[in-house]
């Protein structure tokens, strides 16, 4: 049977040592700094194979914090894995590690398989192992998307029961990690959670996502691809929002339960794209219309869903979770950090990086 209960109550408790994979990436290094600063009794391993997207710079701040350790590492190295839990003896892992492109995803699914499928049964397995027979104040927190749902019509949400429906191999693998972890949780007794997030958005984001390809382009005068007719649409979650969320659900989520996280907001891609537009020349004190301009509608990529739309509510009852600022607002402050980081930016946009944009949007 399930493990029903209540994950942990109180902050206030002996030392625990929590692994967080993917801990440099986007979500993930907002989530580690989070965790670092607001629990000096956890010992923080951020676990993280440093792929294009990891990026140890988005952790400056606090790489020299007494309960905070790297450990550069794959998911998918089964034995690593396993000495990895047998050295730390974790108490919970929070999973974000993944590849999250869907891009990618199209033209390279066999990557999203391995590491997300098989990276998360490989961390499955070695909990299950470490934990048998002492699952009390142990947990596996998953943290997955609403891509698994499928893709709306122009009504309803989605909410936490709402059956699978993935149709891009991201997605796919996503859903079918999601399940894995579900079905340890029955066959195991193995104490988890899920979460399902809209598309996230803020400061130390890849430059492959659209806010900041566009920031980026923008700033140097080059077309805005825009798939098809740009009315996709999507929930938008500004990340530090995300991060405030995953640490109220691992302490006081529901074992065995899902959460939806989303912003309780929607926008077509061509709505955002525009005052997107208008917020960048304002900032960049060009003429206002330039940057609409480079609008560029260009061929829709297979399987685009049309519309995500996360009902948030029960984490907002449950847990008195809600987004700290509506969407204009936070644009404008993710709009800011990149242009006073233009260094980052400009550093992850050569090279490789460079020939994937001529792939994909050229």
């Amino acid at each position: 049977m399930r493990i029903i209960g209540y994950i942990w109550a109180s902050s206030k408790m002996t030392m625990k040592t929590i692994l967080i994979t993917g801990g440099a990436g986007f979500i993930g290094s907002h989530l580690v700094r989070l965790f670092v600063n607001k629990y000096p009794n956890y010992r923080i391993v951020n676990l993280d194979k440093l792929t294009y997207a990891g990026n140890l710079e988005n952790l400056k701040d606090i790489e020299n914090a007494p309960n905070y350790i790297f450990q550069k590492g794959d998911i998918v190295d089964e034995a690593y894995i396993s000495q990895l839990f047998d050295q730390y003896q974790f108490d919970g892992v929070v999973h974000l590690a993944a590849e999250s492109h869907v891009d990618r995803s199209i033209t390279n699914p066999m990557e999203f398989i391995i590491t997300n499928v098989v990276g998360t049964v490989n961390l499955l397995n070695a909990a299950r192992h470490l934990w048998k027979g002492k699952e009390e104040g142990k947990l596996f927190y998953h943290i997955s998307t609403d891509e698994v749902y499928g893709s709306l019509g122009e009504t309803g949400f989605f909410l936490e029961d709402t059956p699978y429906d993935p149709q891009s191999p991201y997605s796919s693998s996503k859903a079918s990690s999601d399940h894995f972890v579900r079905a340890y949780g029955n066959t195991y007794d193995l104490p988890f959670v899920i979460s399902n997030c809209s598309n996230n958005y803020g400061e130390n984001q890849f430059p492959e996502k659209l806010l900041p390809l566009f920031i980026n382009n923008i700033r140097h005068n080059k077309a805005l691809p825009v798939y098809g007719d740009g009315l996709f649409t999507r929930d938008w979650l500004y990340v530090i929002d995300h991060a405030r969320a995953i640490d109220l659900i691992y302490h006081e989520g529901k074992q065995g339960d899902t959460y939806n996280i989303g912003g309780f907001n929607e926008w077509t891609n061509i709505d955002l794209v525009k005052m997107l537009c208008k917020v960048m020349d304002e900032k960049l004190g060009r003429e206002e219309g330039s940057a609409e301009k480079l609008i560029t509608y260009v061929k829709d990529r297979p399987g685009h869903d049309k519309r995500y739309a996360i009902d948030a509510g029960k984490i907002n009852k449950e847990l008195g979770w809600e987004p700290s600022l509506q969407f204009e607002e936070g644009l404008r402050k993710t709009v800011d950090w990149y242009l006073s980081n233009q260094e980052w930016l400009d550093s992850l946009t050569s090279g490789e990086y460079q020939n994937y944009y001529k792939e994909q949007y050229c």
